[in-house]
């Protein structure tokens, strides 16, 4: 293992026994551990067991991680690792991490991650080759709201792909503390002031919740937008919207 540079690090999607071997290895042996706590979260229980598995850590938030010469400057003369939920390089932050220190010619090393995006198709039973493009449902923002996520749905549905649309953290957008997962409520009525700007009718669509996937916790629920948004319960959410089904993913989720 070299003496010094950046390890982006992968915790899987929750349970911080679902680390690979070698992202464990490389998070004990790193001389600063840094949690990025921004694109995505631990539950309470896991995040209050993290030093004990990997050993001392600290928080970092957006600012810190968009705007990195703290972390560099430490990976110059120090093994550093940047823990991150989920897989590292699902988030184009982390990417350009990549790229900054190629640019300083810092050694990167990667330890990928289960990802929400590659539990829940197979989880609920839809064909992976059959997703389209992804997208967030974001806080509305005063008055503003995009539908730009409707869109990509809509063209997916055209395509006779499925959507997976994963739900904002932070109703501040400024990725600096106090994150508060969207809860399925929310997420629906986001969904239907897109589809009134749109003008698209979304209350027959079959929906899929997907709620802590990866935990012990984890729970799904397929439903119409009204049965949705009446769920309670759970931590982290994400919506699949499916396009026409095929008879064994009809089958699929009719178990649910």
């Amino acid at each position: 293992m070299d003496d010094s540079g950046l390890w982006l690090i992968g915790l899987g999607p929750g349970d911080l026994n679902q680390m690979s071997i070698s992202a464990l290895s490389a998070a004990k042996a790193a001389n600063y551990r840094f949690l990025e706590g921004y694109t995505a979260l631990l539950p309470p229980n896991e995040l209050g067991n993290l030093e004990e598995v990997v050993g001392p850590w600290e928080l970092r938030m957006r600012s810190s991680v968009e705007q990195p010469e703290e972390l560099l400057d430490l990976a110059q003369n120090h093994r550093v690792a940047l823990l991150v939920v989920g897989d590292p390089l699902q988030a184009t932050t982390h990417v350009d991490l990549q790229l900054r220190c190629a640019q300083r010619q810092i050694p990167c090393h990667i330890e990928h991650g289960i990802s929400i995006t590659t539990i829940v198709t197979g989880a609920v039973g839809l064909q992976s080759y059959r997703f389209g493009r992804q997208c967030t449902f974001a806080y509305p923002y005063g008055d503003y709201l995009p539908t730009s996520p409707l869109e990509i749905i809509l063209e997916n549905k055209e395509r006779g792909l499925h959507t997976l649309a994963l739900l904002d953290l932070d109703p501040t957008g400024m990725g600096e503390g106090d994150q508060q997962p969207m809860t399925p409520k929310v997420a629906v009525e986001v969904l239907r002031k897109m589809a009134q700007k749109l003008e698209v009718d979304v209350e027959e669509w079959t929906l899929v919740l997907c709620s802590d996937m990866g935990t012990d916790d984890a729970n799904v629920n397929v439903g119409s937008a009204q049965q949705i948004s009446e769920v309670t319960g759970g931590r982290i959410h994400c919506l699949l919207i499916p396009a026409e089904l095929h008879d064994v993913e009809d089958a699929a989720l009719a178990r649910w």
